[in-house]
């Protein structure tokens, strides 16, 4: 199967599949992590872009946020759809082990995958995660769990295990720093190291202002 068909078909049926996700877990959220992979991709030498663009398309088919915490889903729904386009079985593979390893759960969670091109995939996730698209993504998830958006009287949870992380009850600001702030030195790439600290950056300027308007 040529690979234009291919990804066509997946951007297609993640178009479909995430029409009514929440505002920042979409297909937007995916457009951008495929588009900053693209970018990540074209500065790094011996890798599989295809591999890259479809882990990048799927990564987010089925986030276990939206499905009771089951981490299993979006791989194998990932696996069930390009298995059914009669894609090459060793790729699916390296695809559904890039989704199976991307996530951040709590920065506590070891990878059991190693591969350039889930360094460069995960590099676009987080990205996605900060800057100014990351403080909407932020407040967007944390109003749709019902969170407050800042309580003084609870602190961030730096030593929140996995399971506390899932749940995610904490208020937005608290994100700031329990992963936001963490992200840029956790990339792996050189491209994805720059493009972070001007992200990186910009939060931390949104930080200020926000709390000088709090303490007026």
């Amino acid at each position: 199967m040529e690979t234009s068909s291919i990804i066509d078909k997946t951007i297609n049926y993640v178009q479909q599949t995430l029409k009514n996700s929440e505002g920042g877990h979409d297909w937007w959220h995916t457009h951008r992590v495929y588009l900053n992979a693209q970018k990540i991709a074209s500065g790094e030498p011996e890798i599989d872009t295809e591999v890259v663009l479809l882990a990048a398309l799927l990564h987010d088919i089925a986030d276990s946020k939206f499905n009771n915490g089951n981490e299993q889903i979006g791989p194998d729904t990932a696996r069930l759809f390009l298995s059914s386009e009669g894609f090459d079985s060793i790729k699916i593979n390296h695809v559904v082990s890039i989704i199976e390893n991307i996530s951040f759960k709590g920065g506590k969670s070891e990878r059991t995958f190693h591969s350039k091109e889930l360094d460069i995939v995960q590099d676009a996730d987080r990205l996605d995660a900060i800057g100014a698209i990351g403080i909407a993504r932020a407040f967007n998830y944390g109003g749709f769990k019902g969170n407050e958006i800042y309580n003084p009287e609870i602190p961030p949870n730096l030593e929140m295990t996995k399971e506390e992380y899932k749940k995610g009850k904490q208020p937005s600001v608290n994100h700031f720093y329990e992963k936001l702030l963490l992200l840029k030195d956790l990339m792996n790439t050189k491209t994805g190291r720059e493009m972070a600290q001007q992200r990186h950056e910009f939060m931390l300027e949104y930080l200020d202002q926000f709390y000088r308007e709090v303490n007026e």
